[in-house]
């Protein structure tokens, strides 16, 4: 009898001293973890289309059926034109990207001066038009130029890239009082590229410079064959991606 008159007034205490105990002791709310949304585009592939306008010069253009002389003219004037272009390419997300691009490029009148020339060359002023279809695999890297990271929807970036390729080239140049004449020829390609774009999101648009170098432009024709080294053309040119996620 003792033992459970005993239990019920411990009963009795605990019902009365538990409010007083649970206003004393520390509140600790539920800790719920929320993961970062990701603004960002990462492992994403994309399609991207080009349009610029070129400027055009080599040092020099060769002769060698020139008898009297080098048979080396001096570029006297720059060419110019534009081209166009489209590719594919994949983004790492770390600001590293990679694509390959075909670009139909056209460029006329860069011309030469020719004094003193064996025939059935003739003195005066001779013009290249030059079309080229230049292929080009190309990395680059993607910097922010308003704070945070690379890929967030919504911010400028500039950009610096290079390539490597070929170019097919369609020669054709016009004389002084000779006919023109046409040729074809492969050369090997390089590029290096600078610019600013805006990240969209889904698009991304850019504005950029593009030094383009094709090793060589070749006319092999049979009456007055030539070569020119070393031709570097300076872009202009405007792109649009289009990212698949």
């Amino acid at each position: 009898m003792r033992t459970l008159y005993a239990a019920v007034l411990m009963a009795g205490a605990a019902v009365i001293a538990a409010p007083a105990l649970a206003a004393d002791m520390p509140y600790y709310p539920p800790v719920i973890e929320i993961p970062d949304v990701d603004y960002g585009y990462s492992g994403s592939f994309y399609l991207r289309g080009s349009a610029g306008l070129n400027l055009m010069w080599a040092p020099h253009v060769n002769h060698p059926s020139v008898v009297n002389g080098s048979g080396i003219f001096a570029i006297n004037q720059f060419g110019y034109g534009y081209s166009i272009g489209a590719g594919a390419g994949y983004e790492l997300g770390n600001g590293f990207r990679v694509d390959a691009t075909v670009d139909y490029f056209a460029n006329d009148n860069m011309r030469t001066t020719l004094v003193d020339a064996d025939p059935p060359l003739t003195n005066g002023d001779h013009t290249l038009s030059l079309r080229s279809t230049v292929v080009l695999a190309n990395a680059y890297y993607d910097f922010p130029l308003t704070g945070g990271e690379y890929g967030a929807a919504g911010g400028m970036f500039g950009y610096v890239g290079a390539g490597a390729g070929v170019a097919f080239n369609d020669v054709i140049s016009q004389g002084s009082a000779v006919p023109d004449t046409r040729g074809y020829n492969t050369s090997f390609a390089a590029a290096a590229m600078v610019g600013v774009g805006y990240d969209f999101g889904q698009v991304v648009a850019d504005v950029g410079y593009r030094g383009l170098y094709i090793n060589r432009v070749q006319n092999n024709a049979a009456t007055y064959p030539y070569t020119i080294d070393n031709n570097f053309v300076h872009e202009v040119r405007g792109t649009l991606r289009y990212r698949f996620n």
